[in-house]
């Protein structure tokens, strides 16, 4: 017996279609053969799947199990697809009706058939949305976040029992609904502007980099205030829009960097890294690139503190995102580009030759 549900992978910022296929063979010795390039963590995916049926009180389909992720040659990385890999073993299974095509489903699996949180669910959700699917069934931590998409149903789901009891329409659960409130003051931020004293030249300057969102060099000895100024800076910052505000939130969900309760990011970001940071944590990277520092900082501000003691080959790599506010990182896979339009403000002291 054949079952297909679809899932969702994350490239670099976007989603991508995955197709969760499961085929039951019943007369040959039980066993699970996952294939379609997953890492580690899906590959261990079965054992969670495997566990939370039998604690959610369902039954685990015996025979020899194949399944695979199509398409086959686009990695598959991270727990979110526990959840669609579930739902097919329930189909084949005779427990959860076929005809899901029109659905999405993400989520890691406890041992006990609960849903936890997964990272990136806002662009599945923008997804699932550009390719027409009528509703996508999320962990229930993650639901405001999807819910921030337009024209999708979003379902929470807390249980795999309850997501069972809902498609076979013994408990329904009730599509999400998203409120959004712009209006309202945004979280306070580390430093406000309007209570330093003195330094009015150099707060002077720092209203015109803001206004045009140039870049600043604060050069001056020790104590003077050229941190807490550039920390003050976002609060004179305009207020971000909406397409601005989910334009981070993306950024952050991929990262897995959103605050608890906090599904739409609605400050400016504010980045300090350390003098120390290598050239990939700045611009992004690893084997599977993931956003860095400048990308964290889009549509905010970059504080480069101490800045004569960062690297020579950090700072370099910092010309090309300055001018064409993105950065492309290649690798033997493919090109992702992320955003990268930030403000960048320096502070260093004096030489001590002058």
């Amino acid at each position: 017996m054949l079952a297909k549900v679809f899932s969702c992978a994350l490239v670099g910022l976007d989603g991508a279609v995955v197709q969760v296929e499961t085929d039951l063979n019943p007369r040959s010795l039980p066993a699970v053969t996952l294939v379609g390039l997953p890492d580690a963590a899906v590959k261990e995916s079965t054992e969670r799947v495997r566990a939370a049926i039998h604690n959610s009180g369902l039954v685990y389909p015996r025979g020899h199990l194949t399944v695979n992720l199509a398409p086959a040659d686009l990695r598959k990385e991270g727990p979110a697809y526990d959840l669609p890999i579930a739902v097919a073993l329930l189909i084949v299974a005779g427990q959860v009706p076929p005809d899901l095509d029109t659905f999405l489903f993400l989520g890691e699996l406890s041992l006990d058939g609960s849903v936890r949180h997964v990272n990136g669910v806002l662009s599945m959700a923008h997804l699932a949305q550009e390719q027409g699917y009528k509703g996508v069934f999320v962990p229930q931590s993650d639901a405001p976040e999807a819910a921030l998409v337009e024209g999708i149903d979003v379902y929470p789901v807390d249980t795999l029992g309850h997501l069972v009891a809902h498609l076979a329409d013994y408990n329904p659960i009730e599509p999400y609904r998203a409120e959004l409130d712009l209006e309202g003051d945004p979280p306070a931020y580390a430093a406000d502007f309007r209570d330093i004293k003195g330094q009015e030249h150099v707060k002077r300057a720092l209203e015109v980099a803001a206004a045009g969102g140039h870049n600043v060099l604060m050069a001056g000895p020790p104590g003077s205030g050229k941190t807490l100024l550039a920390r003050s800076l976002p609060s004179i910052l305009p207020r971000l829009s909406l397409s601005e505000a989910l334009d981070v939130t993306r950024i952050y969900s991929v990262a897995d960097m959103l605050p608890a309760g906090t599904p739409l990011v609605r400050s400016r970001p504010f980045r300090a890294p350390h003098h120390t940071i290598s050239h990939a944590g700045l611009v992004g990277g690893g084997q599977w690139p993931r956003p860095g520092e400048i990308s964290l900082a889009h549509r905010g501000l970059l504080f480069l503190d101490e800045m004569p003691e960062f690297s020579q080959h950090v700072l370099e790599v910092l010309r090309q995102p300055l001018e064409d506010k993105t950065v492309t990182i290649s690798r033997a896979q493919g090109s992702l580009t992320f955003p990268a339009n930030f403000m960048l403000v320096g502070a260093m002291n004096p030489c001590p030759c002058s």
